[in-house]
C-alpha cells in the first residue's frame, strides 16, 4: 500500500527492547576503542534520542566520561536539514574526536550522522537501529530496518488502546 501513512508501517520500541539492544551495542563495541585495552576514551550522546542508548553504553563499557551534542534535523515528521544545536567539550574531543564513540537511536537518512562525522571524522558512530540509506555514516548497529519503517520509541509514546490495523475487534 503506497498510501500508508509513516505509522502504519511502524516499529515499536518498548523500553525493555531498547535497554536489550543498547546493551549488545555495548557488547559489540566492547575492546573495540583505541586506548589501551581496546577502552575508549568517552561517550558522546547525539539528542535527544541517542541519551537512553549512550547512558546504557556507558554504564556497560564503564565510560564515565559522557558529553552531548545537539543536533535538530526533524520538524516532527519532516525531516529537514540537520545543525548542530550545542558541541561537546572542545578538549574532549581534541579536534577529530578519536577515541571518543559517539551514539544515536537511529541512522535514517544519514544527514545527522554526516554533520557530526565531519567535525569529529576520527570518532567512532554507533546507534542501535539503522535504515538502508544511513547505513554508510554509521560504524556500528544492532538492527537494520527498511527506509520506510517508522520507528516508535519509548520516549515517544503513552500507554492507550489502539485500534487493529485491520478490522475491528
Amino acid at each position: 500500500m503506497a498510501d500508508r501513512l509513516p505509522h502504519e508501517k511502524g516499529f515499536h520500541i518498548s523500553w525493555d527492547q531498547i535497554h536489550r539492544d543498547s546493551r549488545a551495542l555495548a557488547w559489540r563495541l566492547e575492546n573495540d576503542g583505541p586506548g589501551a585495552g581496546g577502552k575508549w576514551r568517552a561517550v558522546v550522546a547525539i539528542t535527544r534520542g541517542g541519551m537512553a542508548p549512550a547512558m546504557i553504553v556507558a554504564r556497560e563499557l564503564d565510560i564515565r566520561t559522557v558529553d552531548t551534542i545537539s543536533v535538530k534535523s526533524y520538524a516532527h515528521q519532516d525531516q529537514g536539514t540537520a545543525e548542530v544545536l550545542k558541541k561537546p567539550d572542545d578538549a574532549l574531543m581534541r579536534n577529530d574526536g578519536e577515541g571518543v564513540l559517539i551514539v544515536d537511536d537511529l541512522v535514517d537518512s544519514g544527514k545527522t550522522l554526516e554533520l557530526v562525522r565531519s567535525l569529529y571524522p576520527k570518532a567512532h558512530f554507533a546507534t542501535v537501529y539503522a535504515k538502508p540509506q544511513g547505513e554508510p555514516m554509521v560504524d556500528t548497529f544492532i538492527t537494520g530496518v527498511s527506509q520506510d519503517t517508522w520507528i516508535f520509541f519509548p520516549w515517544d509514546m503513552a500507554l492507550q488502546y489502539v485500534q487493529p490495523y485491520r478490522g475491528k475487534d
